[in-house]
């Protein structure tokens, strides 16, 4: 698409989940299912969103999504993130390098590392 940026997200802006909206509402178009290279550590915030943070050691693939957003809807969206998420590159496993949400390192002080699950849903799957 023409004026958009491929954007990996990997929690609650994933298809049907709770600000999957914020995407919808800037007119991003769903792309495709993508990992990350094996270099990424997610954390959950509170059980609310995640936060994945690139690592130079221990790191794993992570499921995200990728999505076409619209350049000028990309500044709305980072402002409708939750606090201690921002833009940043990620790295994809096909070798493919977009923008991608990630967390800040403070914000996953003191909160559960969720690597082991693979990704957001296979965490939320395993709380219930």
């Amino acid at each position: 698409m023409e004026n958009t940026i491929d954007l990996a997200v990997n929690g609650t802006l994933m298809k049907g989940l709770a600000l999957n909206r914020n995407l919808l509402s800037i007119g991003a178009t769903f792309v495709r299912e993508a990992v990350t290279e094996p270099a990424y550590r997610l954390w959950s915030i509170g059980d609310r969103h995640p936060a994945m943070l690139k690592v130079t050691q221990e790191g794993s693939a992570v499921a995200v999504e990728i999505w076409a957003v619209p350049v000028e809807g990309v500044s709305t969206l980072l402002m409708s993130e939750p606090p201690g998420l921002c833009i940043g590159k990620v790295k994809l496993a096909d070798g493919a390098e977009v923008l991608g949400v990630l967390g800040e390192p403070f914000l996953c002080e003191g909160q559960p590392e969720i690597t082991q699950w693979g990704g957001w849903r296979a965490y939320l799957k395993s709380l219930t």
